[in-house]
């Protein structure tokens, strides 16, 4: 007989293995999931630690019907493998291939689509009214870790679904490094206990029964909910849980397979919010030993995910085998200034390892702070810390600030507080897909007043970026793309740059390229297409979003016909917009006018051609291969710009050299 996971492809499957075979079956999913993710690259660790609960999950319910919500979906890759999608997993994270996280439009036992933390409950609680409002009866389950339970969103949610009482139920999947001493015999016996139907049906007669009795019933109700309720708070770590609504079970060993179908099969009936607190390891097969268990506590990224191959499509630029990433640039400055100033901070939403500030935690961990997975939360307490006279420098994932857009607004740029935001994974970032390409920042933060907003070249810009900004008395936003920089010898000074002041990188005329942050290097690639095609092409590095360098727009009207802006950024609204708006603007000429008389005419025939992000979600896939299905690869802008040219000015309007083979060449195409 072959493998049990050969003969499981959907949940129904599950119900007609022996229990025996459920417990080998997990162990097979474990294995299989080290070997194909070590291979192809993605997040490993935390759906190791849920290999049991996810067999016990689809067994016990009945899904797709009773729907469960993976908080994040780190942990889902078992799920997928349940669910339909064992015949792709190979491709997960891939272009084209199976998302890393869960998608309503991949599969119907996705209920929910995640990839932002703490936002399962919540999902839970709409999912259960909308059940209940049109009287229906499935169940409803919400899989929330521990780190995502940091987030404020998953209170606020469980506090609502504790004060309506609907019917759900939260499994809070505590993926500590080790079983912890609660799940012992006393712990054990308790959730046996308060779980099984029995004792819940005796259990709810007698307090029926004790209502009946006017004078004396309601006493001895009193008595015996603070006896059971002073019995749970010594044992067991739930009484705050209780204290929101909840009904609490556990804690349980999450990896104790027949526990775990005993305690699902048992609570199917029980009405009311109900938490499981399941006690998992993460990374279950990989961490063997005490030793690794040491690894992990010292290194937690370790175990967290590993990087796929290059694929054989993807086409890599050549990159100096020392390049430090941006991450690693801005977080070793922040510590070179933190030396210079004692006033400057760093703070992070549970990200020190992917946002660099894990140089400052490491020889400053006084002046390191930590908020876990509260953006929110960060942002407003930097105002606190900026408005008291220190200097925080607050380090998020650019599409993770979403989550503190209200802040950012409300209690930072509208007090005018000068704290520093440095946008980290901004642009496309791979694998990882929409909920996480950084694509929306450079609109989202250009339309908020009193913020000035910047995106380097490279890597000494960026470091010259956030001295400037820690020396700029107003809020600043940097953002930084994921991945290595350019290879620049990177300076051991710090220089100021003026604010709002874009540079000259080459000077052509005709067609001027005007570039932000990760597409400045494209652009001068793009240049030098062009000009095997005799288009001397002038290069501008615009760095900044906001305020716009009006006196170089201003400049490059007066040589250039075609203005060709460059953003990794959403079209709508970016940096592209605001260099329109400028130009279209009755302001800006009104200001330039008394220097050119016929600026007017000028920008009547200028011509403005913006490359950027369209309007959709981008999938995942690699980067290299998004840009050039997206056209903004140096390749693609440059034949692009080439045709424009020749359809709106004709070859001898731009061309240096007209009558030159290349030329011909361009109008005959």
């Amino acid at each position: 007989m072959g493998k049990v996971f050969d003969r499981v492809n959907y949940p129904e499957d599950l119900k007609r293995l022996s229990q025996a075979e459920l417990i080998l079956l997990s162990s097979e999913l474990r294995e299989y999931v080290i070997k194909e993710i070590t291979r192809i690259g993605g997040h490993l660790a935390a759906s190791l630690g849920v290999v049991e609960l996810t067999v016990a999950m689809h067994y016990a319910f009945n899904t797709p019907e009773d729907k469960i919500i993976w908080d994040v979906s780190h942990q889902a890759y078992i799920h997928k493998l349940l669910t339909g999608r064992k015949d792709r997993f190979h491709t997960i994270r891939m272009t084209d291939g199976l998302s890393g996280f869960c998608k309503i439009d991949e599969s119907e036992y996705d209920a929910f689509g995640t990839g932002h933390a703490s936002t399962s409950i919540s999902a839970a609680v709409g999912m259960a009214i909308a059940r209940d409002q049109l009287k229906k009866n499935h169940k409803v389950i919400a899989v929330i870790g521990d780190g995502a339970l940091t987030g404020g969103l998953a209170f606020e949610a469980m506090n609502h679904a504790g004060s309506i009482k609907t019917d759900m139920i939260v499994i809070l999947n505590d993926n500590m490094m080790s079983i912890s001493s609660n799940v012992g015999a006393i712990s054990k016996h308790l959730t046996d206990l308060i779980s099984n139907p029995l004792y819940n049906k005796v259990k709810g007669e007698i307090w029926d029964a004790l209502g009946r009795f006017q004078r004396i019933g309601e006493k001895v109700r009193q008595r015996v909910s603070k006896l059971e309720e002073g019995i749970k708070t010594i044992l067991v770590p739930g009484h705050f849980f209780e204290s929101l609504g909840f009904r609490y079970f556990g804690p349980i060993d999450g990896h104790d397979l027949p526990r775990l179908l005993k305690l699902f099969q048992d609570i199917k009936t029980l009405k009311g919010p109900i938490l499981i607190h399941a006690l998992t390891r993460k990374g279950k097969g990989m961490i063997r030993n005490e030793q690794d268990i040491e690894t992990y506590k010292s290194d937690a990224n370790k175990y967290h995910a590993v990087n796929p191959p290059i694929s054989k499509d993807e086409k890599v630029e050549p990159q100096p085998a020392s390049a430090p990433t941006f991450t690693e640039i801005f977080g070793r400055a922040l510590v070179e200034i933190c030396r210079e100033n004692k006033k400057v901070v760093g703070i992070t939403a549970a990200m020190a390892d992917g946002t660099g500030l894990k140089f400052l935690a490491e020889s400053m961990p006084e002046r390191f702070y930590d908020v876990g997975i509260a953006e929110s939360h960060a942002v407003t307490m930097a105002a606190g810390m900026g408005l008291n006279g220190l200097k925080p420098v607050v380090a998020i994932y650019s599409s993770f600030m979403q989550r503190a857009y209200d802040q950012l607004i409300h209690d930072v740029a509208l007090q005018k507080i000068p704290v520093v935001f440095v946008l980290d994974r901004a642009g496309l970032v791979g694998a990882d897909g929409p909920t996480h390409h950084g694509t929306f920042d450079l609109s989202y933060l250009r339309c908020v007043p009193h913020l000035t907003v910047m995106a380097p070249k490279d890597e000494n810009e960026l470091r010259n970026m956030l001295y400037t900004a820690v020396h700029l008395n107003v809020p600043v936003a940097i953002r930084i793309p994921r991945g290595q920089g350019s290879g620049e010898n990177v300076s051991g000074s710090f220089s100021l740059i003026e604010s709002g002041k874009s540079e000259m990188l080459r000077q052509g005329s005709g067609v001027a390229l005007m570039a932000i942050g990760s597409m400045v290097l494209p652009a001068v690639k793009t240049a030098d297409i062009l000009k095997k095609s005799d288009i001397h092409a002038t290069v501008v590095n615009a760095r900044f979003v906001k305020p716009l360098d009006g006196e170089m727009i201003f400049n490059l009207i007066q040589q250039h016909d075609l203005i060709v802006t460059l953003e990794e950024n959403v079209l709508m609204g970016g940096f592209g917009s605001a260099v329109m708006e400028m130009v279209s603007s009755q302001e800006f000429q009104e200001r330039y006018q008394n220097r050119d008389e016929h600026l007017s005419d000028k920008i009547a025939r200028l011509s403005i051609r913006r490359f950027g992000l369209p309007d959709y979600f981008i999938e995942h896939g690699e980067n290299s291969i998004l840009y050039q299905r997206l056209g903004l690869d140096a390749e693609s802008v440059a034949r692009t710009i080439e045709e424009t040219v020749f359809h709106r000015h004709g070859i001898k309007a731009l061309f240096e050299s007209p009558s030159s083979p290349k030329t011909a060449n361009i109008a005959k195409k």
